[in-house]
């Protein structure tokens, strides 16, 4: 009886369906290998837990932190953009700490539009996207990803009487670890621009590259009405921190802060330091991590071939998405997947309707246990 309209209109977790049935599967004896989940299971580089940990022997850090207490990891994001992307801001105005992309996310959108105002959003995309766009208030209109257009959304096709308040991209992408260029980025932030609309990109996986392959920034493109938000969970492996930062327009930037100042403080300062440390580590840190997942990918990928699914080499990203032929539920297949042997993966419905048909694999575990997986998928029917 006390939930909100905002709260009943919050989609359910597909991640929670998941796990329930990974639950089932454990209690007939079977060895779960959860790949449902994109949350790295490398170690974070020891140099940043070696700053926290001398951090938390350090009283000044158990208050709680002010705004300008944070100048230190704004000034070390702002110097990872220049270092990386050549992208120049003012760590004052432009950037601003987050408790994790995510969260930075919902708040943004509250920061910046009003109810009944209209998000352009990806399908498939990030299931908490539309949780994000629920709790503002936001009237969704999709994007169709197709494999077609190497899953790029078509922004000629959307009908002149959308008039979009935010426009949100991911590259590289999830769930379908398709990469854009900064060609594309320039024409999407030229797009916003003609329309008054605000760009935001998600950008956690910059740094998980492979081969020659490095993802430009959004901000490339001038950060007038663009926004990009970085997490430290996947490039540095810190996911459970929860530190990231939004960079960007200074108006919308301006705006995140108040809302963030009216719900939250900032990140434990201790995690903050670990945090702009790790900004400011050689590139080549990034890279090493980089090449594990490259490896799990080079694994997998030919395994998944060789059940006669349809899935592209990743340029980048943690994940294979992978269409499987004669698939009409993948609901109903991941969740007797997992029953019957025991693997978790991701079903592509539970990212959108254009998901369906698809399977997300997260590359969390070593080659040979992702090739054993693959081989026990290929004794579940598609059908039913």
């Amino acid at each position: 009886m006390w939930a909100s309209s905002r709260a009943s209109s919050v989609p359910g977790s597909v991640f929670s369906l998941m796990d329930a049935a990974g639950v089932r599967a454990r209690s007939r004896g079977l060895t779960l290998t959860d790949l449902s989940i994109g949350s790295s299971d490398q170690h974070p580089p020891q140099s940043v837990l070696d700053v926290l940990r001398e951090a938390t022997h350090d009283p000044a850090t158990y208050r709680y932190p002010r705004f300008s207490d944070t100048l230190p990891l704004r000034a070390a994001a702002a110097e990872y953009l220049t270092r990386r992307f050549g992208v120049r801001l003012n760590a004052e105005t432009e950037v601003l700490p987050l408790i994790g992309a995510q969260e930075g996310l919902a708040h943004l959108l509250l920061a910046v539009t009003d109810p009944g105002d209209t998000l352009l959003l990806p399908d498939p995309c990030y299931p908490p996207y539309w949780g994000a766009a629920a709790v503002a208030g936001l009237n969704v209109v999709t994007l169709p990803l197709t494999p077609e257009r190497g899953f790029l959304p078509d922004l000629a096709a959307v009908p002149e009487n959308v008039r979009p308040r935010v426009l949100l991209l991911n590259y590289p992408n999830n769930p379908t670890s398709a990469v854009a260029t900064a060609q594309f980025f320039r024409e999407a932030a030229a797009w916003c621009r003609e329309r008054g609309t605000l760009l935001i990109h998600d950008h956690p996986y910059a740094e998980l590259t492979f081969g020659d392959y490095r993802a430009p920034s959004a901000l490339e493109a001038g950060t007038a009405g663009v926004v990009e938000l970085h997490s430290l969970s996947k490039t540095h492996h810190l996911g459970g921190f929860r530190v990231g930062f939004a960079a960007g327009d200074t108006g919308a930037v301006g705006a995140l802060a108040r809302v963030k100042g009216a719900v939250d403080f900032h990140p434990y300062l201790g995690i903050q330091r670990a945090a702009a440390h790790a900004l400011g580590l050689p590139d080549e840190v990034g890279r090493a991590g980089a090449r594990i997942f490259e490896e799990r990918r080079d694994a997998l990928v030919p395994a998944l071939r060789d059940l006669g699914w349809e899935v592209q080499t990743p340029q980048a990203s943690m994940y294979a998405w992978a269409r499987v032929p004669g698939l009409r539920d993948s609901v109903a297949f991941a969740v007797r997947a997992a029953e019957e042997t025991g693997v978790v993966v991701s079903p592509g419905r539970a990212f959108g309707e254009r998901g369906e048909g698809f399977v997300r694999f997260a590359l969390v575990q070593p080659p040979e246990v992702l090739r054993a997986a693959a081989r026990k998928l290929g004794t579940v029917g598609v059908g039913g």
